[in-house]
């Protein structure tokens, strides 16, 4: 896109965000509705009368990374619908709000808006820029009047919705109850101290039996004047803190204590500290009265959205779409019906376009093999989706729930209807430990350091003689190996070949060598290792209990989603929708096949005299170098050399 249409288009979108705020995130599409230029070019598609111009079209789809990214085979195809079905909804609303009124002083206002943010105080500088951008001041204000106009009909169809009503707020808070959960907490004392010994010789007395707010009170560095407690006591006890009261590595030791006790001690921030964990208080749901003003709030918004989204609705149905220009007219059929709701294909494409894993795949492959990925796979997901949210309003209504919203604020909250039972059992938890130990794993690490031989003997002399006296680099090197220092290395992190790495941390053979050990002779190539070994730890394997809080939630959460997405497409299967995908993309295919261009017929390589234009000729002016003049006569065809036909041209 040059550079005239780029900057125009963020002229408009500023004076959007100046203009209409946020009013447009309820939908993907509706941010980008207004990025139109005022210019007059070729009419394609009319409106309700209103013209769109090819011009508009092709900036719109230049002005998108991917839907500029092809405009052939079937993914053009379908970019070319989203564009005209965008642009068709711009117009919508645009002539929808022609009869509101917006007073000069009005657009004035706005304009000084831009002037000032831009820097553009003086008139010329303001001509001078509108010029640059491919706009004149009457377009502009134009533009800002229409926006202004677009935000004061979003305000009233917002003043018009009707407050929430309790049963609504009750119904919200069963259904959502992640949404209003306090924060875990525990209950607890703590020691900090600057030396690292003194905080073991604390642990050791605590864990011995000592006072353990006898000991904060004499030693600890913070809170010692309440024994410790990580909160203010009241009646005798410390009140409950959450985790962010505590340094993180203090806060995530601490509460992984659910069934309370001691910490090690933790350094952090060059202190060292123990906690004593007396109660842990999981999350839990906020009463409803305490939850109430949340509720009402985010209920308010779904339904200003609601009633916007039907708005809109409204103005695509009985819209009158006449194309003009045949290279702009678009196939938009109904993919599915539901409900008594038809789907059109373009919402389809738009789910597709919007799609960050479909704007990563463009990036990765043609757009042939793309297309066939996203009619395989991408489509039919997006298509099942939107047979969910246009159900969902006739399957709440036929259950007498009081959701709110717009489709897919329905289709939510019937999922979580759905899963409203569904609870989380120590077997779940065990299941999903077993299948996932190795993300609550530290793997095994040591130092590690490498002498090479060229003779297995040399290297099974050297681990027999070795017992860990002197330098191990020095004694290698002098029994002829090459020693390499391979330092800190962990299991799995590849440092280390499989073979090597295996006699570190898998070997039971370790030989005993100073402050180390020794590793069996390994062949590695035509060489022979023997490893030493420092500082080996074992892996550690936390406790289910100790990750418990951690998962629960993970759990539950995917029992939940399993859960609402089987009732959900249970009740959308029992109102029989039709899915015509299949044959929307094979009409689609057949389509756009039969418009590519026909591969021209090849020319004969023979040249025969009869055929040849006469020597010295002169093409007529635009004729082809090789045609004969247009009042020369084509020779007759002879028996032994037909005429060479000429080739076909489209």
């Amino acid at each position: 896109m040059n550079r005239k249409k780029v900057t125009n288009v963020m002229l408009i979108v500023l004076a959007l965000l100046l203009v209409v705020g946020m009013a447009y995130q309820f939908t993907p599409n509706i941010e980008g509705l207004f990025n139109r230029s005022q210019t007059t070019g070729t009419p394609a598609v009319k409106v309700n009368g209103q013209t769109i111009t090819a011009e508009e079209l092709d900036q719109a789809r230049r002005a998108n990374p991917v839907l500029s990214s092809t405009d052939t085979g079937v993914l053009g195809d379908d970019f070319k619908t989203v564009v005209v079905a965008n642009q068709i909804q711009q117009a919508l609303v645009t002539g929808a709000t022609q009869d509101i009124k917006v007073s000069r002083t009005d657009v004035n206002a706005e304009v000084d808006k831009i002037r000032e943010q831009r820097g553009l105080k003086d008139n010329k500088a303001w001509t001078d820029f509108l010029q640059g951008v491919g706009l004149s001041d009457a377009a502009a204000r134009t533009q800002i009047r229409d926006s202004i106009a677009v935000q004061r009909k979003v305000d009233a169809l917002k003043a018009a919705v009707p407050a929430p009503t309790d049963a609504e707020a009750q119904l919200y808070y069963t259904l959502n109850p992640e949404a209003f959960q306090s924060d875990a907490r525990i209950v607890g004392r703590q020691i900090v101290v600057a030396d690292e010994a003194k905080a073991k010789a604390l642990l050791a007395q605590a864990k011995g039996g000592a006072d353990f707010a006898a000991l904060a009170s004499a030693n600890s560095s913070e809170f010692k004047d309440r024994g410790g407690a990580l909160g203010p006591v009241e009646s005798g006890a410390p009140r409950p803190v959450a985790q962010v009261a505590l340094p993180a590595e203090v806060g995530a030791a601490a509460f992984a204590l659910t069934d309370g006790g001691l910490t090690d001690v933790i350094p952090s921030g060059g202190k060292f500290y123990i906690v004593k964990v007396e109660k842990y208080l999981p999350p839990a749901p906020k009463p409803f009265d305490e939850a109430k003003t949340d509720i009402m709030a985010a209920l308010k918004t779904q339904k200003e959205n609601a009633a916007i989204e039907q708005w809109l609705a409204g103005l695509e149905k009985d819209a009158k779409i006449e194309y003009v220009d045949p290279n702009w007219k678009t196939t938009n059929p109904t993919v599915a019906t539901v409900a008594g709701k038809d789907i059109p294909y373009s919402e389809v494409v738009e789910g597709v376009v919007s799609n960050q894993q479909f704007a990563s795949l463009l990036q990765q492959v043609p757009p042939e093999q793309a297309a066939g990925l996203v009619n395989g796979i991408l489509k039919p997901q997006v298509t099942q989706g939107l047979i969910q949210t246009y159900a969902a309003p006739t399957i709440a209504d036929k259950l007498k729930l009081d959701l709110t919203g717009t489709r897919q604020d329905i289709v939510q909250g019937l999922a979580a209807y759905g899963a409203r039972d569904v609870k989380v059992t120590d077997a779940d938890l065990q299941a999903y430990y077993d299948q996932n130990k190795e993300q609550f794993q530290t793997p095994a690490g040591a130092t590690v350091s490498e002498a090479s031989f060229r003779d297995r003997n040399q290297a099974l002399a050297f681990r027999t003689d070795w017992n860990g006296n002197g330098d191990f680099t020095a004694a290698a090197g002098k029994a002829g190996a090459t020693v390499s220092e391979r330092g800190a290395v962990t299991a799995g992190d590849s440092k280390l070949s499989p073979e090597l790495e295996a006699a570190v941390f898998s070997a039971k053979t370790l030989k005993d060598a100073g402050e180390g050990s020794l590793s069996d002779v390994v062949k590695v190539g035509d060489r022979y290792s023997v490893l030493y070994v420092t500082d080996l730890k074992p892996a550690v394997t936390q406790p289910l209990s100790a990750v418990r809080g951690q998962i629960e939630a993970q759990v539950l959460a995917a029992k939940k989603n399993e859960a609402g997405q089987a009732f959900v497409s249970k009740e959308v299967a029992a109102l029989k929708p039709t899915d015509n995908l299949d044959k929307v993309l094979a009409a689609q295919a057949k389509r756009v096949a039969d418009a590519e261009p026909k591969p021209t017929a090849p020319a004969s390589d023979s040249s025969t005299p009869d055929s040849a234009a006469p020597a010295g000729a002169t093409p007529a002016d635009g004729a082809p170098a090789d045609a004969a003049p247009k009042d020369s006569a084509t020779p007759p065809a002879t028996d032994a050399e037909p005429a060479t036909p000429a080739p076909a041209t489209r």
